[in-house]
């Protein structure tokens, strides 16, 4: 029996979900089925962001140093679990092992950078044009955060996303994506291992048009950070909109990279190949398109083409893999898709 994962609600891990239950499994290995999580409803959000609304009060009069210190060691035991946890991304959505222990390192950073921010968090004094006054500024935090993530970079991004909320006296419910549900899990047992108290942090399963949406939708989520397709982003951001809830988008993109006639060539086929390749191409800063000086057009093709032809694509687990497979039947029909519209 596959392993069954839990909703992380109030410091309780809960199996049970009101729209049922979903698979995660491995894109190397379709039979390799990593987990069963539940398929949250607006129920389980409504309980996620009740429990953040409740936490908030003690954590945002927490000194920032403090909470600083509980990011501190979030980033020791993200470096002690970071090859598990490259292994778990690696198996449910992919990319190489070098890529993945790159992800969970940017975590690992961003964990002691915000740890430092810990004491950073200045006000300002303001000169006032009026005799027998002062004028100051000081930071509050806002409440709860609603992070919706996506799967390409499955420990990085929730990392980029809540660990600034949390050093400024937010807290947060995190629904990650279908595609890397497990990931997300360790995240939160680090958070739980770490100490950091109950309620502070949440994690929903489900998919986007119902569990995202619940979250987007709560009256009692204060702001709202997305990554994912400028399609989704730009309906967040008008449900954001009128209720004039905050709201941070990180959308796709189609970059292109510039091969001028006197480039280095070695250099820029080195940067065109893992642009393009690297993640297998599943990141909105992917080299999506080449404008090469007419030049050096046909001798950079020729090249671009032979090099990619001996990239080994397999199972990112493998030492010996360059490129792992895409993440689901949908994202091959639609880069299949893009294939044909190039030609």
């Amino acid at each position: 029996m596959p392993a069954a994962y839990g909703n992380y609600i109030n410091g309780k891990w809960i199996t049970k979900g009101s729209r049922g239950t979903f698979e995660n499994r491995s894109p190397a290995d379709p039979s390799d089925v990593i987990g069963v999580f539940p398929e949250s409803g607006q129920e389980e959000v409504e309980a996620a962001v009740r429990a953040a609304r409740e936490a908030f009060a003690a954590w945002s009069r927490t000194p920032a140093p403090k909470r600083a210190d509980y990011l501190r060691r979030v980033g020791d035991l993200l470096t002690r679990h970071k090859d598990e946890i490259a292994r778990i991304a690696t198996r449910e959505m992919g990319k190489i092992l070098t890529e993945t222990r790159g992800d969970v390192q940017e975590g690992i950073d961003c964990a002691y950078y915000y740890s430092g921010e810990g004491r950073r968090l200045f006000g300002q004094t303001v000169p006032t044009e009026l005799p027998n006054k002062f004028g100051m500024s000081i930071r509050r935090s806002i409440g709860v955060a609603g992070l919706i993530t996506p799967w390409n970079f499955p420990l990085a991004i929730p990392t980029w996303k809540s660990f600034p909320a949390l050093v400024c006296g937010n807290t947060l419910v995190l629904k990650p994506a279908e595609d890397s549900p497990a990931t997300a899990v360790k995240l939160m047992e680090v958070f739980e291992e770490a100490g950091v108290p109950k309620g502070v942090v949440n994690l929903v399963h489900g998919d986007g048009p119902n569990t995202g949406a619940a979250l987007v939708r709560s009256e009692q989520v204060g702001v709202v950070s997305f990554t994912g397709s400028s399609v989704t982003g730009r309906e967040i951001a008008k449900l954001c909109g009128g209720s004039l809830k905050r709201c941070s988008l990180e959308l796709g993109g189609k970059n292109a990279q510039i091969v001028m006639e006197d480039a280095d060539l070695d250099l820029a086929l080195e940067g065109a190949l893992w642009g393009a390749f690297g993640t297998t191409g599943q990141r909105c800063t992917a080299t999506s398109r080449l404008i090469v000086h007419k030049k050096v057009a046909g001798e950079f093709t020729a090249r671009l083409v032979e090099a990619a032809k001996k990239l080994k694509l397999g199972n990112g687990l493998e030492d010996s893999t360059q490129v792992g497979p895409l993440v689901n039947k949908s994202q091959q029909a639609r880069v299949a898709n893009y294939c044909k519209i190039g030609v």
